[in-house]
């Protein structure tokens, strides 16, 4: 069994440690903890983990968050890979610090990362889990807030979340989205 985990994010040093790369985060994260290292690929960083059986391609996309689809579909079709077994591990301001949602499917919620996923994809039924990243910004500034650095207050809030959402892709894995749903929505 082959799964995509793809965490979105920016390529570059001053796209690091922004709110709109947790997705990168949490997936150095899993491969940190897996002893497994990301090398340059086509359209995206990449590693490779086995998980009792399961085999994870892990991707890091380096054709930056808003057109993360072509490279969302380069990898699934690389690897024959469907739909169901795609995870797709994002910000979302519209959940609160450290939040973490687990969803089968979906619409794209006005994020332009998922947006480009669905067009290359011609569908939002994929799964995701979409990290909070909290919606503290006046009207007409969310792009510097999303492109912003975390505050040492907020970094200490996500580091303690970050493994968390870890689990919760092990979890999809090992378990399936709806018992995943089940345990890490309520979280």
């Amino acid at each position: 069994m082959k799964y995509l985990i793809v965490g979105l994010g920016n390529i570059g040093k001053e796209y690091e440690n922004t709110r709109h790369n947790i997705g990168f985060k949490i997936l150095d994260a899993l491969a940190e903890a897996s002893d497994v290292f990301f090398t340059q690929g086509r359209l995206a960083y990449f590693a490779t983990l086995k998980l009792k059986g399961r085999e994870l391609t892990l991707i890091k996309p380096t054709t930056y968050m808003n057109l993360s689809g072509r490279a969302v579909n380069y990898w699934l079709k690389q690897k024959k890979i469907p739909f169901e077994r795609l995870l797709i591990v994002v910000d979302d301001v519209n959940l609160p610090l450290g939040k973490i949602r687990i969803r089968a499917r979906g619409s794209d919620g006005g994020h332009n990362g998922i947006k480009d996923i669905c067009s290359w994809l011609g569908t939002c039924n994929f799964p995701r889990l979409r990290f909070g990243i909290d919606k503290n910004y006046a009207p007409g500034e969310q792009a510097d807030y999303v492109l912003g650095q975390w505050t040492d207050e907020e970094w200490k809030i996500v580091q303690e979340r970050i493994p968390i959402a870890v689990e919760a892709i092990k979890s999809f894995v090992l378990n399936g989205i709806a018992r995943t749903m089940s345990e890490y929505n309520s979280k």
